[in-house]
């Protein structure tokens, strides 16, 4: 099977749904915008997660579709407001609502999708419906809660690898986890394929934000689509900052530390910091931490029935972590 073209006609009946799932058009200050925002693209890795997840335990993709799309709304409320508060101007390419239109819209705007992602949710006909909703609910808690860590970090001068984690899996990872439950318990899943689904989902979650960390350092510069060393300009304490300082001596630990003293350096210094990264081999553990999490995944995998579906989200798995971009 051709697991690229499987992957792409996924995603094409994620996107068309997107672009069929809203009707509305008045007023023009809320729906034009959701509209820009739904047409953005993207991966759609996490609508493609609640479809496979409900394949892969026997169930039909199809009853999956509204919670998928659910799923892929949820995903783009969070990244209106984080550009608020990130006061990021771009995102894929293309101006960020707060920037096109402006703040009270992409509020207003984000505040809809959240609402809009529970309508196509609560579509989804399955007698398992309280518990789909309650972990989409609880997603949408975890995600908040992870970016408040993450707003809280911003400010605060010691952070650990730990916290950093805990704070990732909120906020990245349980969104990932809620995908995988969300399609297993459409598709009737066994509480031990549940099980095993959810916890795939943590571990890829966890390891594709650490692998994002990864990519802004050693990426190319063309493929990645932005500047490299963003984090480090910008002074955010990633996995890679925070566990070279952990690592690092010397006049190294002294520069690591002027990150997050300055909030950020200079996009010339970016080089240098690569090279303590190197030498501190932050990049080197970040790489086998991202490798650890994507067996584990794979390993939780291997509990599920063999099929189609189980064998994609392999390829899928192995898709992410050897990603460019």
């Amino acid at each position: 099977m051709n697991f690229k073209q499987q992957y792409v006609r996924y995603k094409s009946l994620v996107d068309e749904y997107l672009k069929e799932c809203v009707k509305e058009t008045k007023p023009k200050s809320v729906y034009q915008p959701i509209q820009y925002v739904l047409a953005g693209g993207g991966k759609r890795i996490r609508p493609l997660l609640v479809l496979l997840s409900c394949e892969a335990v026997g169930g039909k993709m199809r009853d999956a579709l509204h919670a998928s799309a659910g799923v892929e709304i949820l995903h783009n409320f969070t990244l209106v407001h984080d550009d608020i508060m990130d006061h990021a101007s771009s995102r894929r390419g293309r101006a960020t609502i707060h920037t096109r239109w402006d703040e009270n819209v992409a509020i207003l705007v984000g505040d809809e999708l959240l609402a809009l992602a529970y309508r196509a949710l609560l579509k989804t006909k399955s007698p398992h419906i309280q518990e789909i909703t309650k972990a989409f609910t609880e997603g949408v808690v975890e995600v908040c809660e992870g970016q408040g860590y993450d707003k809280e970090f911003e400010t605060r001068p010691n952070v650990s690898v730990q916290e950093y984690l805990l704070m990732i899996r909120k906020k990245t990872g349980k969104m990932v986890a809620v995908a995988t439950e969300i399609g297993a318990l459409i598709g009737n899943a066994k509480k031990k394929h549940l099980s095993a689904l959810r916890r795939y989902g943590e571990y890829v979650g966890r390891a594709f934000q650490i692998q994002d960390d990864l990519l802004d350092i050693i990426a190319d510069e063309k493929e990645f689509g932005k500047a490299i060393g963003g984090d480090l300009v910008e002074g955010k304490k990633t996995f890679l900052l925070l566990e070279g300082f952990r690592r690092a001596q010397g006049v190294d630990k002294m520069l690591l530390s002027r990150v997050m003293k300055n909030g950020g350096i200079p996009k010339r210094e970016v080089p240098a910091y690569r090279r303590i990264y190197y030498r501190t081999d932050a990049i080197g553990a970040a790489r086998r931490f991202v490798e650890r999490d994507i067996a584990n995944a794979k390993s939780e995998l291997q509990r599920l029935p063999a099929s189609n579906a189980r064998t994609m989200l392999v390829w899928l798995t192995d898709m992410l972590l050897h990603r460019t971009y």
